[in-house]
């Protein structure tokens, strides 16, 4: 695999409501597709529709996950396993269009999911939903992970692909953008995320894409 095998997915835009940190302002919502020789593996699918508390509250602009990947260049009978950096709204909602591929969820993030009762409950329930449990880190594709990258929720995580040039990161949400993640306070999490030092950096709220900086040539 290359770097080129990771292609982030533009599969909506929200406004952030009032009470959010980020409150009155636009910002989009990005899936990924890893290009892999056993099939792709697809990070996040977006948001699903029929909700009207969402509909009211964070006016999302949609685009249907399969479209994506098909402007893309890649089948959405490709998809061979989608991994959820976490059970919010935004990242999970379009599951229900990939019955019967297995999806890789943190078993304390499933668990949470259904202590809250999400009122998005159709979006994670759904005939063919077959979801993957994993405790910590796993690999599920050969040279795919996942890390368990806990604080945005109790199970998030985060997925590193290894290519020929170099480490990929997906962070998903355990920083909200690149100048946090690069610059901001970090937790535990992040701190373990900057330690891999990877070639790029992707975010699921940001199209903002961080390379790690050449080592500066001594006299």
């Amino acid at each position: 695999m290359k770097a080129s095998d990771v292609v982030p997915l533009h599969l909506a835009d929200v406004t952030y409501p009032d009470g959010h940190p980020l409150a009155g302002e636009d910002g989009p919502v990005l899936g990924f597709a890893i290009r892999h020789p056993d099939g792709v593996v697809l990070v996040d699918t977006g948001i699903g529709e029929g909700n009207a508390w969402i509909d009211e509250h964070y006016r999302p602009r949609r685009r249907d996950v399969r479209e994506a990947l098909r402007a893309s260049g890649l089948a959405p009978e490709s998809v061979a396993t989608i991994v959820n950096t976490h059970l919010h709204f935004d990242h999970c909602g379009q599951n229900r269009a990939f019955a019967g591929v297995p999806i890789v969820v943190q078993r304390a993030e499933r668990e949470l999911a259904r202590r809250e009762g999400q009122p998005f409950v159709e979006w994670l329930e759904f005939p063919g939903a077959r979801y993957e449990l994993v405790e910590g880190d796993r690999e599920v594709a050969p040279g795919v992970s996942v890390l368990a990258t806990p604080g945005h929720t109790a199970g998030h995580q985060s997925v590193v692909v290894r290519t020929d040039d170099g480490l990929m990161l997906i962070v998903g949400q355990a920083a909200q953008d690149a100048r946090v993640f690069a610059t901001g306070e970090a937790d535990q999490s992040v701190k373990r995320l900057r330690a891999l030092e990877a070639e790029r950096i992707h975010f699921s709220h940001d199209r903002a894409v961080l390379r790690r900086r050449a080592p500066v040539a001594r006299a």
